[in-house]
């Protein structure tokens, strides 16, 4: 891994008006390397990123109700950014942690799905219809074991596909930084990428290891990945944020289902 790393281009050219921003971001659970406890920090943070949508992963407790660590009317009042409604039956924010939050559009869906595995993990799938065009999130937090990963993945896949032919982009802590044949990321490499780019986003203080990403589908649908690596994103959590330019105008409509696993949902 190159630890130097810090962001790769696509190459791709579109007007602006069809690009939007968007950013994944552990927040561990709002406790800095300095071990204090400051959600004010987490929020100055993605107000440094100004994204379109982010995903967050561990904005909420672990365990007990499942209380909500961050501050949702000042993310809305200093950041301008909401989160996408969910149901759900404790008093947290999001899903097993995961929170997506937009800045503009309107959610058509969103669905939350328990991932396999010996630790409670989810994800959300969303579908956003932002100003840049329409768009399916899939905001996920995998497990810590490989064989997890793996069942994870693909319920991942199971979902990944829309209807409408909108395109998809999967992001957050996938827990994983090998590529090679170990690696539960490779039954994601017919479809998501790019995968061969990683950046290290973890530890923050001086990042070796790629657990976050940010990976789209079709693969011409990501214009570049940054490292978001400022003096105070590198206190405020573990992880360092991602963020993503996204094309929508390159992507076009892809297909609902493809042959060996992208299933429509």
């Amino acid at each position: 891994l190159r630890q130097d790393q810090k962001s790769y281009p696509a190459g791709v050219e579109s007007e602006d008006a069809a690009k939007a921003l968007i950013a994944s971001y552990n927040i561990h659970k709002g406790v800095g390397r300095d071990l204090r406890f400051d959600p004010r920090r987490t929020l100055t943070v993605i107000n440094e990123i100004k994204p379109d949508v982010i995903a967050l992963q561990e904005a909420d407790r672990r365990f007990g109700d499942r209380a909500g660590l961050l501050d949702l009317e000042m993310l809305r009042r200093e950041c301008g950014l909401v989160p996408v409604p969910l149901e759900l039956s404790q008093g947290g924010h999001g899903w097993h942690g995961n929170v997506v939050l937009y800045r503009q559009g309107s959610v058509t869906n969103a669905h939350q799905l328990n991932l396999p595995g010996l630790e409670p993990r989810g994800a959300l799938v969303v579908d956003l219809d932002l100003p840049s065009g329409p768009l399916r999130i899939i905001a996920a937090h995998l497990g810590l074991l490989r064989r997890c990963r793996a069942r994870q993945i693909a319920t991942l896949l199971s979902f990944a596909g829309a209807e409408d032919g909108r395109p998809v982009l999967l992001l957050g802590d996938f827990n994983e930084w090998r590529l090679g044949d170990r690696s539960a990321l490779q039954r994601l490499a017919p479809y998501f990428g790019p995968l061969q780019a990683p950046i290290p986003s973890f530890p923050a203080r001086f990042p070796i290891w790629p657990l976050d990403r940010v990976l789209g589908y079709p693969h011409n649908l990501i214009s570049s990945v940054n490292l978001h690596d400022t003096p105070l994103a590198r206190v405020a959590s573990d992880h360092l944020p991602l963020k993503a330019v996204i094309d929508l105008s390159a992507s076009g409509p892809v297909q609902a289902r493809e042959p060996d696993g992208l299933a429509a949902a």
